[in-house]
């Protein structure tokens, strides 16, 4: 019986990528656009497997469908997946962990070195017809300065390592990590408050889940080194945007570096907006060439292996594959 595969949602240009995966494997494969959990539940039957981007695949829709085995995300994240009721029922969920791995700490860096140069103010200032440096003063050199990493995940480590080479001197923070170790990079492994006190950058990356949901809020901001500069690329929920907004008007932040928001697409009446020290991007932090590509190719691959009876290369939920078996 041939193998059935929807993509539930996805707003790339095109799935020509997936389709050519999906050729070599003599698989079926089709494109709906969900947002809700009705019609994933209309759009998904009779499909051995789906892939994700942003629909909701609650316990709700995975009893609706039944002959369900696979679930894959284009991405890292998977909170908009129950992954306790996909594992409670052997559904294997997969994710892409290391696609951006590069791309995501390269805009990481990229984001804190144009607010350490004022590079987007100055740009902004130079085409109003201002030939001056009077906006951005004063500014810092970046050797010896302190960039606290929190979350030393894979992507929290390849942006400090690129911090270490442009001269800040690294901290991180990771409750995998024991305090006063350093990691094989070289890190030092601080508490998050100490981190919070000592580092003039602070770059986020951590999941999005109960713990973490507003992780950034005005406690936590207050703890932070006056002046600092806050890094998000992970997820928008990490960070209470208000409460950064205040934190920059008030002058505790001198700039904030935000790829991912709250809300997306971002507000056009958001207040982060008007702030002139903000440095934002459009959730871009993960595209490449290169990336795109791989995203797309082993999401898909991950969820016609697990369907086909093979392993696949990134497993989610380990314990649902070997309860399906």
């Amino acid at each position: 019986m041939s193998i059935r595969i929807l993509i539930t949602d996805c707003d790339h240009d095109s799935i020509a990528v997936e389709q050519e995966v999906a050729a070599a494997a003599g698989i079926e494969l089709v494109l709906a656009q969900c947002h809700t959990e009705e019609e994933v539940i209309a759009a998904a039957a009779d499909f051995d497997g789906i892939v994700v981007q942003y629909a909701p695949i609650t316990a709700r829709v995975m009893d609706a469908l039944p002959q369900l085995k696979a679930i894959g995300r284009y991405g890292v994240g998977v909170d908009t997946l129950d992954i306790e009721a996909a594992t409670a029922r052997g559904i294997v969920v997969s994710n892409v962990p290391d696609y951006g791995t590069e791309d995501v700490s390269d805009h990481s860096i990229c984001l804190a070195a144009t607010l350490a140069r004022g590079i987007t103010r100055l740009d902004r200032e130079l085409r109003a017809g201002s030939f001056s440096l009077e906006s951005v003063k004063p500014l810092r050199r970046i050797r010896g300065r302190v960039f606290g990493v929190i979350g030393l995940g894979l992507i929290g480590a390849a942006t400090g390592r690129k911090a270490k080479g442009l001269g800040y001197q690294v901290i991180g923070s990771d409750p995998a990590r024991e305090t006063g170790t350093r990691t094989e990079d070289g890190i030092e492994v601080f508490t998050m408050e100490q981190v919070l006190e000592q580092a003039d950058v602070i770059s986020l990356h951590v999941p999005l889940n109960a713990h973490t949901h507003h992780l950034v809020n005005d406690d936590f901001l207050a703890k932070v080194k006056d002046g600092a500069v806050l890094i998000n690329t992970c997820r928008g929920g990490v960070v209470e945007s208000a409460a950064v907004v205040r934190a920059l008007r008030s002058g505790k932040l001198y700039g904030a570096g935000l790829d991912v928001f709250e809300e997306e697409p971002l507000p056009v009446d958001s207040d982060l907006l008007t702030e002139p020290n903000a440095v934002l991007t459009p959730h871009a932090a993960w595209y490449s060439e290169e990336s795109y590509t791989e995203l797309k190719s082993r999401a898909l691959q991950n969820v016609i292996d697990v369907c086909a009876g093979k392993e696949p290369r990134n497993i989610y939920n380990p314990a649902a594959l070997a309860a399906s078996r």
